[in-house]
């Protein structure tokens, strides 16, 4: 059966991306040519802050004393699920090392990068959680240092809260500095910060394009686009539920895409007739927002069994699955592609974007296809090593020796040689390419 579309998108995630290659590259080129001041002059320009770019002990304490108490005791909350989980993701990282052949011994070992500069997006909608998601996981890892940047609003700065956030999580330094010109001081290691061995965090189009560019100068979490999310939802689903989650999705920008899965007709027709209401509910901003989110972007999609409905979730690889449907072990077992997974209706999106423990940022795109979220593993590189005896050399070397001979590299052989020759003094090894 082919899949049967109530709702049709007419734009996907990349209709209205404006081409900003380059005019981030110009920016970047200016801040790496011009340095502290360049970056300054854009911050100017763009985030119309002119206040102190580095933080100072007694501006986070300020800061600190402006936030709610019962706000800091969530954001405890969260802080303590988000690193509970981390250091279980931690623990399953081992060091390990096996003797391959007899006197040859290999192994791995986990070693965190030492400076991750971590972005926390403050515009649109102040991203608390994003502070505690990414300085949280770089903590924990072992990072040196940690960087945590955000967008001042003018003549206010940083956002009390995700001052406090980036505090509480670990942040060794909190830089006041939008977009771009945040991303470059990171990567470049501007206001005497660390050159950042990894930039992580999400971003809009402009800090996105930022990543790319520096990407491989500097290691990034991923490439983030709008989010999207998709629910997979059967005839046992409750229709206001199922709506009040596309719409809190949608509610994330213009262009973010939600998306509904189903075999029951009935309930993707009664979703459909309950979005509009929950729209125009919202304040005007995310109405907004989520309005031209579902109008543009959504989809409901009726397919013939759950298999069907699995095989097109995996299709369209969403950042955040939901499932709201009969028999979850059935979908935690099925289910392939998604950025993190949501099982059932007493957990939501919202419960991961903010205090479960599990990371916020997540593949978009599709790319959950071959990528997971941030997560300690982003911030540890995972190197191998080796160490022989003389005996365990000899037959690693003849090897060696011979391979290297067939593809033509006579440098590599004669490393192998000269060992031989040392180790093994009066002994005669066939060492040539040849089969004579």
């Amino acid at each position: 059966m082919a899949l049967n579309y109530l709702k049709t998108a007419t734009k996907t995630a990349m209709t209205d991306s404006n081409d900003v290659r380059e005019t981030v590259q110009t920016i970047l080129a200016d801040i790496e040519a011009g340095g502290d001041q360049a970056a300054l002059d854009y911050a100017a320009k763009f985030d119309k802050y002119e206040g102190n770019v580095i933080l100072t002990a007694d501006e986070i304490a300020a800061a600190t004393a402006l936030v709610p108490e019962k706000l800091k005791a969530d954001i405890q909350f969260a802080h303590d699920n988000v690193r509970r989980f981390a250091e279980l993701q931690k623990s399953t990282m081992t060091d390990v090392e096996t003797e391959v052949v007899p006197g040859l011994i290999a192994g791995q070992k986990a070693i965190p990068v030492r400076a991750a500069g971590c972005y926390v997006p403050g515009g649109r909608y102040s991203h608390i959680a994003s502070a505690i998601m990414t300085v949280t996981t770089a903590k924990v890892a072992g990072c040196e240092h940690i960087v945590a940047c955000s967008p001042p609003r003018p003549d206010a700065g940083v956002n009390p809260a995700i001052i406090y956030a980036a505090h509480l999580c670990g942040a060794d330094k909190i830089l006041a500095m939008g977009g771009v010109q945040g991303v470059a001081a990171m990567t470049f290691g501007l206001f005497d910060l660390p050159k950042a061995d990894i930039l992580v965090g999400p971003g809009n189009q402009f800090v996105a394009e930022a990543k790319r560019i520096l990407f491989g100068r500097v290691g990034i979490d991923m490439i983030a686009g709008p989010t999207d999310s998709l629910i997979l939802a059967d005839g046992s689903a409750d229709p206001m539920i199922v709506a009040v989650d596309l719409v809190s999705q949608a509610e994330h920008g213009y262009n973010s895409p939600v998306w509904l899965v189903t075999d029951d007709e009935a309930l993707a027709n009664k979703v459909m007739d309950l979005v509009p209401d929950l729209i125009a509910d919202l304040p005007e901003l995310n109405r907004q927002n989520a309005e031209a989110a579902w109008r543009d972007y959504a989809e409901v999609i009726v397919c013939a069994d759950r298999e069907e409905m699995a095989a097109c979730s995996d299709d369209y690889a969403p950042e955040h699955l939901t499932v709201q449907a009969e028999d979850l072990d059935w979908w935690l077992g099925r289910l392939l592609c998604y950025g993190s997974l949501f099982l059932g209706e007493e957990t939501t999106v919202s419960y991961g974007d903010k205090a479960a423990g599990t990371n916020h940022v997540l593949p978009t795109s599709g790319s959950a296809k071959y990528t997971g979220g941030l997560s300690v593993h982003k911030y540890m590189k995972i190197v191998t090593w080796q160490r022989a005896t003389r005996e365990g050399s000899k037959r690693v070397g003849e090897a060696t020796a011979r391979i290297s001979r067939l593809e033509g590299m006579e440098g590599h052989a004669r490393a192998a040689d000269v060992r031989l020759a040392k180790y093994f003094p009066g002994e005669n090894f066939d060492l040539s390419a040849s089969e004579e």
